[in-house]
């Protein structure tokens, strides 16, 4: 039976994909994002995301004749507020989805199969015009911060994997001796280096489940068990926060003192 509304959709859809769990909490956030903007709404953000119920969309409004206008509008919308590569992320989620429907009958067609990438900014790491070069990068690798920002940093740049995959990171998914995290199915393998090797059983420290990148407190009532750590109750870091620490601490380095971006960091792939 194909479902009435869009939310009961989208958890069929995260229930049958081969999705790790924090890569099925992505998708959810980004699928909740695209019922605020497909019904003309602005999306929480923030501490007011956080059990935030996404609002009422009919599914049948991604069959109609208007529903690729309205996806697209929808797309700009979220561009423009957030950013290419934000909103790129979140359409490749809606797409995955919406083929997932397609295939079920649930949808006749793909309302968002016009729709292209919009192109982003050249990658930071490609040198001082758009953020730091390799001397820089070893610049920022030095720079003395809290562990858990050095092994992330390190993460980020020696990993190669989507930031937002590193921060959904559990303890127990870590193999150390091969420096791998363990993939679920249709993951792509996540590996390091040494820089990551000889910190990161320093930030484990003997913790054998939860988040692997944690905030500094406890978590509040009604964070999922799943993004919080069993023995000291923290929460799992957030994209947003993990954002804000790395510009704050780069700005010093940056010549415009704006600071740069992870994907900044990220090493360009050959």
């Amino acid at each position: 039976m194909t479902p009435v509304e869009f939310a009961v959709a989208a958890e069929h859809y995260l229930a049958g994909a081969p999705l790790a769990d924090g890569s099925r909490r992505v998708y959810r956030i980004a699928l909740h994002t695209w019922a605020w903007l497909l019904v003309g709404r602005t999306p929480p953000s923030g501490a007011h995301r956080r059990g935030a119920a996404p609002p009422v969309l009919p599914l049948a409004l991604l069959d109609g004749p208007d529903a690729p206008g309205r996806v697209a509008a929808a797309f700009a919308e979220r561009a423009a507020a957030v950013g290419a590569r934000t909103a790129n992320r979140e359409l490749s989620a809606l797409r995955a989805a919406l083929r997932w429907w397609c295939a079920r009958g649930w949808l006749s067609a793909d309302p968002a199969a016009g729709l292209r990438p919009l192109p982003t900014a050249a990658p930071a790491a490609a040198g001082p015009a758009g953020g730091p070069g390799e001397e820089r990068v070893r610049a920022v690798l030095a720079l003395r911060v809290p562990l858990r920002e050095k092994v992330l940093w390190h993460l980020v740049r020696e990993s190669g994997a989507p930031i937002e995959r590193l921060l959904a990171l559990d303890v127990d998914r870590l193999d150390l001796a091969n420096r791998q995290a363990r993939a679920a199915a249709g993951e792509r393998p996540l590996r390091w280096r040494g820089g990551t090797a000889r910190l990161l059983p320093l930030l484990v420290a003997g913790r054998t489940a939860g988040p692997l990148f944690l905030t500094g407190r406890r978590a509040p009532a009604g964070v999922p068990e799943r993004d919080r750590c069993p023995l000291t109750g923290r929460g799992r870091l957030s994209y947003r926060r993990a954002a804000e620490l790395f510009t704050a601490a780069t700005a010093p380095l940056d010549p415009a003192g704006r600071g740069w971006t992870l994907h900044a960091l990220a090493e360009p792939r050959r």
